[in-house]
């Protein structure tokens, strides 16, 4: 909740207060005398904005309506910055017409399912951020979702920051608590802004790449642990986690790259040294992502070959177990054929005898194979 005060200007020039204001189930309520309600327009907008406020110095000035924040950030040479969640186009086009947002930029913003990228519009930059969180499982499976992945759009201005989260991207509230309260990093406007964004998804990265190698560690174990299975389920599945988690770190490299150069004079140099710690952190998760991915590679080659070294195990044993039962079957078929003349038919001691040989001849068999391993 803020409380905060909030001023705006009569068309003839004259000041009025809106009084303090703040959001209750997506509206804008004042705290001075009788509650009341803003426009239904506006109310309409409210239900997506999160936070709206207007920055002064580096302090948090104001909180106001979208359509009045930017007019107050102009009049006190400051910034406004509005957060949005999974505005649809009708909401987002009414912010659009504030700000002055180009069409092709908003259509991306209320699609998603964008590239990380970073584009260029007059003197607005539009960067879209690709978030991962980490999917809590207590065993990785066939079927384990462990990377979920949302987006963070953000339209950056002389004098405006305009966020717009889709999917599972973590709220930005503690990013604006955590720059609220080193007001001399806010100072740098709307950059600063864009910089904090920046870095807590590249740092959320880090953590999640810290938790992905838990799941391809424990996986090595069990891929070669003596009572392992056929894992390769589980090594495709993990394999697909990180394509999913590349897709959302290998891009953003060139747009950082653009940011540490000052994007087209867009950044100032001192904040390009900011973006520049930013990229090297990108740069850490992108090697470990790269790792992690030739682990899997040769997890999965290393199963395969396990299983084509078992099944070879397999048919050794079954040969081995055919062969000694072939002299037995040899020995009985001699003697199961129906002739009149065959030796030892009238001695006491043909049966035992031949039962003997048969299994000395089979414990030979048996040892010999034992010998060479394949029993």
């Amino acid at each position: 909740m803020t409380d905060t005060p909030a001023v705006a200007h009569r068309t003839d020039g004259s000041r009025r207060g809106f009084g303090r204001q703040w959001r209750r189930g997506g509206r804008w309520h004042a705290l001075d005398g009788a509650e009341r309600e803003l426009p239904e327009q506006r109310r309409c907008t409210a239900d997506v904005v999160v936070d709206c406020a207007v920055y002064e110095e580096g302090c948090r000035a104001a909180s106001l309506p979208p359509q009045e924040a930017l007019d107050e950030a102009r009049k006190r040479g400051g910034f406004a910055w509005i957060g949005l969640h999974e505005p649809d186009a009708e909401h987002l086009e009414e912010i659009a017409q504030v700000f002055g947002l180009h069409p092709l930029a908003v259509e991306d913003a209320v699609h998603a399912h964008q590239r990380p990228k970073l584009e260029r519009y007059g003197d607005t930059l539009f960067l879209v951020l690709k978030t991962v969180v980490f999917v809590e499982h207590e065993k990785l499976t066939a079927t384990s979702e462990v990377v979920d992945t949302g987006e963070v759009m953000i339209f950056l201005g002389p004098d405006f920051v305009v966020v717009v989260r889709h999917g599972s991207a973590p709220g930005l509230a503690r990013v604006r608590r955590a720059l609220e309260s080193r007001p001399e990093i806010l100072a740098h406007g709307p950059t600063a802004v864009l910089h904090a964004i920046t870095d807590q998804v590249v740092d959320d990265y880090v953590d999640v790449a810290d938790a992905v190698e838990l799941d391809v560690d424990t996986l090595e174990s069990d891929v070669f642990s003596p009572e392992h299975g056929d894992d390769a389920s589980r090594i495709y599945q993990l394999k697909r986690e990180l394509i999913e988690f590349k897709r959302a770190v290998f891009p953003l490299a060139r747009p950082l790259e653009r940011l540490t150069e000052g994007a087209d004079g867009l950044v100032s140099a001192e904040m390009g040294r900011y973006f520049r710690d930013v990229s090297d952190h990108l740069s850490h998760v992108r090697e470990q992502l790269l790792a992690f991915g030739e682990l899997v590679d040769g997890l999965l080659q290393a199963n395969l070959s396990q299983l084509a070294v078992q099944q070879n195990v397999d048919m050794r044993r079954i040969s081995a177990g055919a062969a000694i039962l072939a002299i037995p079957t040899m020995i009985a078929g001699f003697y199961g054929m129906n002739f009149h003349h065959m030796p030892e038919l009238a001695w006491t001691y043909g049966y035992p005898v031949m039962l003997g040989v048969t299994a000395v001849l089979s414990a030979l068999c048996y040892r010999a194979f034992h010998r060479v391993g394949w029993l």
